[in-house]
Formats: structure tokens, C-alpha cells, sequence
């Protein structure tokens, strides 16, 4: 079986966001699959999707920390027509990747006890988002 979606992540503040719920209440036919793969691409170039703990708020703290810190705004770079955000944006959306794809495993999405999905908003206003995700699997 394969199926695809079109998910609209609303637009969120700068920083490391869970979706993990959203995707899979977002994918109806999830539930039927035994065994398969999903696959998710974030359709934008100054934003990432990335796999990491789900517990602890302050993970997803550090992360905007640490990228901002590793790829600051005023870093001299030439392209900046939207803005002193968006070349730093497209540099951490490289560097986190925008694709991601994941194990299914009796309806569920089979991820680690402490992991979920991040949705990396890099810039100061990015607006909504876009996330392609195709569903390919054995139903149960």
C-alpha cells in the first residue's frame, strides 16, 4: 500500500518544535499498517525535521542554542535578502537535513521510548510549513 499526505505545520516561533503528534494524527490510515516505512520531507529551505528526546524541554533549548551559537546571524554572509535570518537558516536546515524516514510497526510509528520529531524553525518569522509524507507498508 502506498498513500501520501500534505501535512501544514502552522507557523511556529523560532526553534526546535515536537510534531511527533501532529504527523501521526495528521496520517489516517497509519493505524492499519502492520509493517512499513514513513517517509517525511520538509518542503522548505531554511527549516529541518530531525529525530531526537521528547522528554525534556530543555533539549530543544539547547539545540537553539547551540545552533545559533554555531551558525550566528551576523556572520558576514552575502545572502541576505530576506534578512540577516535566512542565511543562517539555510545553513542549519543543511546541516539538520529536511527529510526523515521512520520504521511502522503494528500502527505506530516504531521510534525510541524518549524520541520524537522536531521541527527545526530557523527563521525569526518562517510562517507555515510543509511536510510531505508517504506512507508505504503492509496493512494489517
Amino acid at each position: 500500500m502506498w498513500q501520501q499526505y500534505s501535512i501544514t505545520l502552522p507557523a511556529k516561533r523560532r526553534g526546535f518544535h515536537l510534531i511527533t503528534d501532529l504527523i501521526e494524527s495528521s496520517i489516517s490510515e497509519l493505524h492499519r499498517v502492520k509493517m512499513g516505512l514513513l517517509h517525511l520531507q520538509l518542503q522548505h529551505t531554511s527549516a529541518s525535521i530531525t529525530l531526537n528526546e521528547n522528554a525534556d524541554p530543555t533539549v530543544r533549548q539547547d539545540f537553539e542554542h547551540f545552533f545559533n551559537k554555531t551558525v550566528p546571524n551576523m556572520a558576514g554572509f552575502k545572502h541576505t535578502y530576506e534578512g540577516p535570518d535566512d542565511m543562517p537558516a539555510h545553513i542549519k536546515s543543511s546541516l539538520l537535513g529536511t527529510s526523515l524516514t521512520l520504521p511502522i510497526s503494528h500502527g505506530r510509528l516504531a521510534l525510541g521510548t524518549w524520541q520524537g520529531i522536531y521541527l527545526g524553525e530557523h527563521r525569526d518569522y518562517g510562517g507555515e510549513r510543509r511536510i510531505i509524507a508517504t506512507l508505504n507498508g503492509q496493512l494489517e
